[in-house]
C-alpha cells in the first residue's frame, strides 16, 4: 500500500514537472488567429478583428498589445516580433506554471488598426475563465 501511495506521488509530481518544463513548440503554437480553428475545448478566448479599432498604424498598435501583455505577470514572448505584427506570447500560471499561448496578429483597416487575439490553454479541459480574464485586460489596458 505504500509503494503504490509513494508510486503516486511521485507520478504526480512528475506530472507537475513536466507541466512547467515541457518544451513549447513556435512550430505548434504561433499560428494565424485569423486562420486558426477554435480549440476542441472550452479553455480559449478570442478577439476578432475589427472589434477593437484604433486610430494610430499597426506597428504603434503592436506595441502597445506588446507592452500590455509583457506587463501581465509570468507572460514572456515565445515567437515573432511586434515589429512584424504577428507575435506568440506564453503566460503561466502562478502556482503550477501551467502554460497558456496568446497570438496576436495586428492589421491595417481603413480608420487606423486592428488586431486579432487567440489564447488558449495547452493542458485540460477548463480554464476557469483565465483566457477570458486575460483577454478583458488586455482589452482596458489598450483603453
Amino acid at each position: 500500500m505504500r509503494f503504490t501511495v509513494a508510486l503516486l506521488i511521485v507520478l504526480a509530481l512528475g506530472g507537475l514537472v513536466w507541466v512547467r518544463l515541457a518544451p513549447s513548440d513556435p512550430a505548434r503554437w504561433h499560428v494565424n488567429p485569423l486562420t486558426t480553428r477554435d480549440p476542441g475545448t472550452p479553455n480559449f478566448a478570442r478577439i476578432a478583428p475589427g472589434q477593437i479599432v484604433t486610430p494610430e498604424d499597426p506597428a504603434t498598435l503592436a506595441a502597445r498589445i506588446d507592452a500590455a501583455l509583457l506587463a501581465m505577470p509570468r507572460v514572456t514572448r515565445l515567437a515573432g516580433d511586434p515589429r512584424g505584427g504577428f507575435v506568440t506570447y506564453v503566460a503561466r500560471s502562478a502556482v503550477l506554471g501551467f502554460p497558456d499561448y496568446v497570438t496576436v496578429r495586428t492589421l491595417a483597416v481603413d480608420r487606423g488598426a486592428t488586431f486579432a487575439v487567440l489564447s488558449r490553454a495547452r493542458f485540460g479541459r477548463s480554464d476557469f475563465g483565465v483566457n477570458a480574464a486575460r483577454l478583458a485586460a488586455l482589452r482596458a489596458a489598450l483603453e
